[in-house]
């Protein structure tokens, strides 16, 4: 005769094997899920390149700032899945220098938590953050624009996966006039690609 001690016992350890079970293939259909976001990601022009300090006759402080319009078509649904807790997105400036063979610079990102706020239609994107360069190394400058999103699981580890924008050269020469106030489209330059066309 069992005792309820060894009765326990047993429950607690067919529960506890149970439930590895279910967490295993609760895994395996999240590997077996193929995403297939639909990204599209544009660089419209450069508002303005300019060098910091220069407007008010300091002769610049050693650094450049590039001010970027970007537009932005996203349909992340295929993404979500039953463990998804959130998608991290984020642009990055990619470029090299003489000095530095690989730079990175954040210029926007967003969090999407739910499936429902999943599909981005952004025409018009300016820099959330400052893309500078502190070596004043921008003038005709090539450089990528890469999309990154980074989906965080509620169970298990996070991946990555990116598109890029390559080819792309920033202006040679700085704005030295003060932009517009009131343009929305103020000061924009065309960027050449690798082909001589202007994006």
């Amino acid at each position: 005769m069992y005792s309820f001690l060894n009765r326990l016992n047993a429950l607690a350890t067919f529960g506890v094997f149970g439930l590895l079970i279910l967490t295993t293939l609760a895994s395996l259909s999240d590997y077996m899920h193929e995403p297939k976001p639909q990204v599209t990601l544009t660089l419209r022009g450069v508002d303005r390149l300019s060098r910091l300090g220069a407007e008010r006759g300091s002769g610049g402080s050693g650094a450049d700032e590039a001010q970027l319009s970007m537009a932005l078509q996203a349909d992340m649904r295929s993404v979500f899945s039953w463990n998804t807790k959130q998608i991290f997105m984020f642009v990055q400036a990619e470029y090299a220098t003489e000095d530095n063979r690989r730079n990175q610079v954040s210029v926007w990102d967003r969090i999407i938590e739910h499936k429902e706020d999943a599909v981005l239609n952004l025409p018009h994107v300016r820099n959330k953050y400052r893309f500078i360069d502190a070596d004043a190394d921008l003038r005709g400058r090539p450089f990528n624009l890469t999309l990154t999103w980074n989906v965080m699981n509620k169970v298990g580890g996070t991946y990555f996966d990116s598109h890029t924008v390559p080819d792309l050269v920033l202006p040679t020469e700085y704005d030295t006039a003060p932009p517009p106030r009131n343009s929305p489209g103020r000061g924009r330059r065309g960027v050449r690609g690798g082909n001589g066309a202007l994006r």
